[in-house]
């Protein structure tokens, strides 16, 4: 990052918004020593001139860059909280295949969620032509964790449900692999989140859900597959996740073949307040 010192006013604001302090005043102008800078961009946001750039332009290009706008960046919050009260869990996928432009919002949006420390360390994965075969190792995997679950006599009521859905699943599977999917239920799509941190994946992979939702297709977070990379090192090889990296959310996505007619209640919140 480098201060065009011809357009510096000399405000601070940047200096003054430095969460590692790597600006200080030079003769009443900003400058950036780039020591402790992690390449936030808060300086180059801040600055009522433009006076900040950077000089990396293969990653962190300026042409990205767009100048705030009310019209195009607020959002009235009612209409916010009734949209995020709206979404649901969605199960049933029409065939149409999610066109490459919408795969590219989904993930511009992860792209844009902030990480601690600007680590920037989410990445992902988009399984089309592979899915099939994701499933038939993670239906495996599930059948074989079944197994164990059910020699267990003293397993909650709630494991042996899923132990047994397991077990039907993989049957299903064995004898019509086009038949019934119940573990991505013939979309058309999956998006794997993964990060070194899981409270970055986890951000990024909250907003690609409402960019999900906003450009009419729907999603459901597959906790079976996590479960199953959990269990089968060789799921993680194939999905190419790294040993110092966790999958934190697989989405599974589609057009949405219902609609929903309004949102549903939930309990009330339990808040602590200190």
């Amino acid at each position: 990052m480098f201060v065009i010192k011809d357009k510096c006013i000399g405000c601070t604001l940047c200096k003054q918004d430095c969460i590692v302090s790597d600006i200080e005043m030079i003769d009443g102008k900003s400058y950036i020593k780039n020591k402790t800078c992690i390449k936030c961009g808060h300086c180059i946001a801040i600055c009522p001139v433009k006076a900040v750039s950077s000089d990396d332009e293969k990653d962190y290009s300026m042409n990205e860059i767009k100048e705030y706008n009310e019209n195009e960046f607020t959002i009235d919050p009612e209409n916010l909280m009734n949209f995020m009260k709206f979404r649901r869990s969605v199960r049933l996928f029409k065939k149409d295949e999610v066109e490459e432009e919408k795969i590219n919002k989904i993930i511009e949006a992860g792209k844009f969620t902030q990480t601690g420390g600007n680590m920037q360390d989410v990445s992902y994965i988009i399984v089309k032509d592979s899915i099939q075969e994701l499933r038939q190792m993670v239906l495996e995997t599930l059948n074989d964790e079944a197994d164990k679950l059910l020699e267990n006599k003293n397993m909650p009521k709630q494991l042996t449900i899923y132990a047994d859905m397991w077990k039907s699943m993989y049957k299903n599977f064995i004898e019509n692999p086009d038949g019934e999917d119940k573990l991505f239920f013939k979309a058309p799509l999956l998006i794997l989140v993964k990060s070194k941190r899981v409270v970055n994946g986890a951000l990024a992979a909250a907003k690609m859900e409402l960019m999900i939702d906003s450009l009419g297709l729907g999603t459901y977070f597959s906790g079976f597959l996590e479960r199953a990379t959990e269990s089968n090192p060789k799921i993680s090889e194939f999905l190419q996740i790294e040993k110092d990296e966790q999958l934190v959310a697989c989405m599974v996505i589609g057009y949405p073949k219902v609609k929903y007619k309004r949102t549903v209640p939930r309990k009330d919140v339990n808040i602590t307040r200190l």
